[in-house]
């Protein structure tokens, strides 16, 4: 029976090596310090996102529908798969995109300064034209 390597010590938390290899067809083994790749270390539920992610070939969408979870939620296990690969995500520049209440406010905002007159009917539509790219 394959049993999952496990990544961290069960007496004090720090992180495991592998220490031998045995090959599965003749008695070779090999001894040392070994370490896993980064995807190993993913706890099984990042795994399990990780490859319905890649299996969508990383069609949010896709994903979505695959998981039966919606669109935050994808892009909220995305950001903690490459948080836990080691890698920053700028969640600032996604902070716009991911709020669509500020999103409403943004657009009340722009027709409140057209009915007052502040700004011109193509400067009301060139604003809201540039929040949907």
């Amino acid at each position: 029976m394959d049993y999952k390597i496990p990544n961290r010590c069960p007496v004090c938390d720090h992180v495991m090596h592998i220490s031998k290899l045995t090959c599965t067809h003749c008695p070779t083994k090999i001894e040392g310090q070994f370490s896993t790749c980064k995807f190993c270390r993913l706890p099984a539920e990042q795994l399990i996102f990780v490859e319905a992610f890649m299996k969508c070939r990383g069609n949010i969408k896709e994903v979505e529908k695959e998981l039966g979870i919606s669109y935050p939620t994808v892009r909220s296990r995305l950001d903690s798969v490459i948080e836990a690969l080691g890698y920053r995500v700028d969640r600032d520049g996604e902070k716009e995109k991911l709020d669509p209440q500020g999103e409403s406010q943004r657009r009340q905002t722009i027709l409140e300064a057209l009915e007052r007159g502040e700004i011109s009917p193509q400067e009301a539509a060139r604003q809201m034209r540039k929040m949907d790219t």
